[in-house]
C-alpha cells in the first residue's frame, strides 16, 4: 500500500530525489565510490556544494544582490545562537517576535548576549495566531521572527517594515512561496522539513551586515569564516547537502518557487476546505494565520478518535497525530506532498462523517 507521509519532519521528499540519492549511495557520479565516503574536498563534492549554494540564491531571487548562501551543520537551533553572536553588539539589544515553540527557543539563546525584547507574543492563546500590531525598537541590533510555526500550524503572511536588520527562521516553509526575500538580512532553515534530510541547515546572509558588532566570535560560530571557506570551514554534512541540492533542482524543474506555491495553495485549499465544511472537525489555528505547510485540526467529539485513527491508518496515512502542545491532528503538506495524498485524507474525513 502507498504511504501518505504527513510527518512534520524529517518529512516527505520527492520520489525521484529518493531514487537519485539512493543511487549516489551506491555509486556517485560513476566514481565507484559512495557519496557517503567521498572526500568533502574532492572535485565531485566541491561541485555539489557550489551548485547548491548557487541554486539556493537563484530560487530565492537573491543572485547578485549581496547575499551568500551557506550549508552548515547543527540545525536551526545552532542558528539561534549564531545569530546574536554575529549581530548583537556588546550591551546591545535584539527584538524578537514570540509566535511559537521555536521562537521561544531562539529567544532563550539571545538572552545570553544582551537585552532581548519580546515585541509581541501569542503565548496566552497557545500560539494559535501570529501576533500583529507591534513596534520594533529603532535601536535594536536586529529583529528576529519565525515565518512558519510547525507545531501550532500558523504562518506569517506578511512581514513588518523596519530599518533594523531582519532575521527569519524559515525552517518549515523555505522554498514554498514567493516572498521579496531582500527584506531579510539573514534567513536560515533546517533542511529536514521542506528541503532535505536532517543534518544540514541553509543559511542565507546579506554580507554587508556582518563584522559590525565588535564581538570576538568563536571561529565555528563566525559567519564570515564560513563564507570565506565557502561552507568548507569544517567537514560539511555531505549527504544532506547533496539531497538538498537534488530537492532544489526538483523545485527548479517544477517551475521554481512560484509554480510550487500554486500547488501548495491548492493542497491547502483542499484540506482546509474540508476541515471547515465537515461538522466533525475544526481548525486549531485562527483562519487568517493558517499555515499552508502544517494544517492543525481537531475532532469536535473526542469519542470519534478511535474510529478516525483506525480509518486513516487503513488508508496508508502516516504522521498526522498532532503535537502534544495542540493535540488533535497535524497534516504537514510540504512541497513534495502530492495533492492526491491530500485527497486521500479528505476522503477519509468524509467517510468518517458518513459513518458516524
Amino acid at each position: 500500500m502507498k504511504k501518505h507521509n504527513y510527518s512534520a519532519g524529517p518529512s516527505i521528499l520527492p520520489q525521484e530525489v529518493f531514487e537519485k540519492s539512493a543511487q549516489a549511495i551506491l555509486d556517485f557520479n560513476n566514481s565507484g565510490l559512495s557519496i557517503l565516503e567521498i572526500s568533502h574536498r574532492s572535485k565531485d563534492f566541491v561541485a555539489v556544494m557550489d551548485e547548491a549554494r548557487t541554486l539556493a540564491l537563484e530560487l530565492l531571487d537573491l543572485t547578485g544582490k549581496g547575499y551568500q548562501a551557506l550549508f552548515l551543520a547543527g540545525g536551526a537551533s545552532t542558528e539561534f545562537l549564531r545569530t546574536p553572536y554575529n549581530l548583537m553588539k556588546e550591551n546591545g539589544k535584539a527584538a524578537y517576535l514570540d509566535s511559537g515553540t521555536w521562537a521561544t527557543a531562539a529567544i532563550k539563546e539571545a538572552k545570553f548576549f544582551g537585552e532581548t525584547v519580546i515585541v509581541a507574543s501569542s503565548k496566552d492563546d497557545n500560539y494559535n495566531n501570529v501576533p500583529k500590531g507591534y513596534e520594533i525598537p529603532a535601536d535594536a541590533d536586529y529583529f528576529h521572527c519565525t515565518s512558519n510555526n510547525t507545531i501550532f500550524g500558523t504562518q506569517m503572511k506578511s512581514f513588518p517594515q523596519t530599518n533594523v536588520p531582519v532575521v527569519c527562521d524559515m525552517s518549515s516553509d523555505i522554498f514554498s512561496r514567493v516572498i521579496d526575500f531582500t527584506q531579510f538580512d539573514i534567513i536560515y532553515a533546517g533542511a529536514q522539513k521542506n528541503m532535505g534530510p536532517a543534518g544540514a541547515t541553509l543559511v542565507v546572509i546579506k554580507e554587508e551586515i556582518l563584522g559590525k558588532n565588535g564581538r570576538n566570535i568563536p571561529s565555528i560560530l563566525d559567519y564570515t569564516k564560513h563564507i570565506k571557506a565557502e561552507s568548507m570551514f569544517n567537514t560539511p554534512p555531505v549527504f544532506p547537502v547533496y539531497v538538498s541540492l537534488l530537492t532544489m533542482k526538483w523545485i527548479k524543474e517544477k517551475g521554481g518557487v512560484a509554480a510550487v506555491e500554486k500547488l501548495n495553495n491548492a493542497k491547502a485549499a483542499l484540506l482546509y476546505g474540508e476541515i471547515d465544511r465537515n461538522p466533525l472537525f475544526k481548525g486549531a489555528a485562527v483562519t487568517e494565520d493558517r499555515s499552508n505547510m502544517n494544517a492543525t485540526f481537531l475532532l469536535n467529539n473526542p469519542e470519534h478518535t478511535e474510529t478516525f485513527d483506525k480509518m486513516w491508518k487503513e488508508a496508508g496515512i502516516s504522521g498526522i497525530p498532532g503535537h502534544r502542545s495542540v493535540g488533535g491532528y497535524r497534516a504537514s503538506i510540504y512541497n513534495a506532498m502530492p495533492i492526491e495524498s491530500v485527497q486521500v485524507l479528505v476522503d477519509v474525513m468524509q467517510a468518517l462523517e458518513a459513518k458516524v
